[in-house]
């Protein structure tokens, strides 16, 4: 997100899902403040990166819960995916990230010729 340039690209609001990969990454440092590896990751973050850095100083905190997210695909072209995240009750600190597209849309239609072109040709018969 904030180190790899190609990010701004992959997503069409990239300052968007900026501010929400810093705001919950403060949600998470809260509950433990005290994590070593996630206080590096910090660190590092913000040394090599002016936009994480003012975003984290900024002391926004956000869950990121649900909304839809727009990417760039640069096979398919542009997709819109509703998303949910969902906490895993075995593991407080987890959440999964569930994305879905519009049956019949046509984010739905690109993931389907995705899924097409990733697939071994089952035409052929077997000799």
């Amino acid at each position: 997100m904030f180190l790899d340039p190609r990010a701004r690209d992959f997503y069409v609001d990239w300052n968007g899902i900026a501010d929400a990969a810093a705001f919950n990454l403060r949600a998470t440092a809260g509950r433990d403040p005290y994590d070593r590896a996630l206080t590096d990751f910090v660190g590092e973050l913000s040394m090599r990166s002016d936009d994480f850095r003012k975003r984290w100083a900024s002391h926004d905190v956000r869950q990121y819960r649900s909304g839809t997210q727009r990417f760039r695909h640069p096979l398919v072209g542009e997709l819109e995916l509703a998303y949910e995240a969902l906490a895993v009750t075995a593991a407080l600190d987890e959440i999964i990230i569930v994305y879905t597209a519009e049956p019949n849309s046509p984010t739905h239609d690109a993931l389907q010729r995705l899924a097409n072109w990733s697939r071994p040709d089952r035409a052929a018969s077997p000799t």
